[in-house]
């Protein structure tokens, strides 16, 4: 029997069940987490934990991408992001790194990042060239409607699963075209990036047909506003329930990555749903 891969620098990691992929802020303003982990030893210090809780995968990330969020400086985000890279990918579980910028791309990857995980699905610069020049890094290719500060104010409209999937296909073959081999290519419909709170549930309950373009999908539902928009939960971090249910239904519908902030709660309610499989 064929068992997924994802190929990343230094992992090939087994998709056969999903992988909890664990945020690691290093911002003073993510919606839900900011200034938490925003220096190194802090940032290190959760991902040591995150690792005790049973996090399969490390996600870095030096700039807030919440509606609204101002953009932050190359020189700002490096000076956040690589002091960190530079010592996880000594912790022995791959390293993803969420950024959009080349600058960051190639640095982080110089410095041992096995993971490009892009909000812009590299679309900025010459991001794509340096994902197709590198020999084996894995990349999360994301959908966003318009852009951080402006996509919740005119979402899409209507069905989104169409064009959701025709973008993502579009940019997955993209980097076929450059060489990159499949095995290294995640997707994410981009929960909350431009989408009402109908369209995200929508995408949720069909998450299996984006499974049909041949690529792993990853859920990255975790506190995102749309469960506090069904539970009346305000603050982010009352939303754990809602996140653990979502990751959940996420799992159920093929997802290979749950990318979450609370990793012993998704872990062990994991635990739970694969032992009834």
């Amino acid at each position: 029997m064929h068992i997924p891969v994802w190929t990343t620098s230094r992992f090939d990691l087994d998709l056969s069940s999903p992988k909890v992929m664990a945020i690691v802020n290093v911002t003073p303003d993510s919606f839900s987490d900011g200034g938490q982990h925003a220096n190194t030893s802090a940032a290190l210090r959760h991902c040591e934990q995150v690792m005790r809780d049973g996090a399969h995968i490390l996600d870095i990330g030096g700039e807030s991408t919440r509606p609204g969020s101002p953009a932050v400086s190359l020189e700002d985000e490096l000076a956040r992001v690589l002091p960190v890279v530079k010592e996880a990918v000594k912790l022995g579980v791959p390293v993803s790194v969420d950024t959009y910028k080349p600058e960051v791309m190639q640095a982080v990857l110089d410095a041992g990042a096995d993971i490009i995980n892009d909000i812009w699905a590299l679309r900025r610069g010459n991001a794509l060239d340096i994902v197709a020049a590198h020999p084996r890094c894995g990349v999360c290719l994301m959908h966003m409607h318009r852009d951080p500060q402006t996509m919740q104010v005119a979402p899409m409209e209507g069905d989104v699963l169409a064009p959701v999937s025709a973008f993502l296909g579009q940019r997955a073959e993209a980097l076929q075209q450059r060489g990159v081999a499949a095995t290294r290519i995640m997707l994410d419909p981009g929960i909350g990036f431009g989408k009402t709170v109908e369209q995200n549930f929508s995408l949720l309950a069909r998450q299996s047909e984006l499974l049909s373009a041949g690529y792993p999908v990853l859920a990255g539902w975790s506190r995102k506003s749309s469960l506090g928009a069904v539970t009346g939960r305000n603050d982010p971090r009352d939303r754990v329930a809602a996140s653990i249910a979502a990751a959940l239904v996420a799992a159920q519908r093929g997802a290979s990555v749950l990318r979450v902030h609370d990793v012993r709660e998704t872990v062990d309610a994991l635990a739970v749903w694969s032992a009834v499989h």
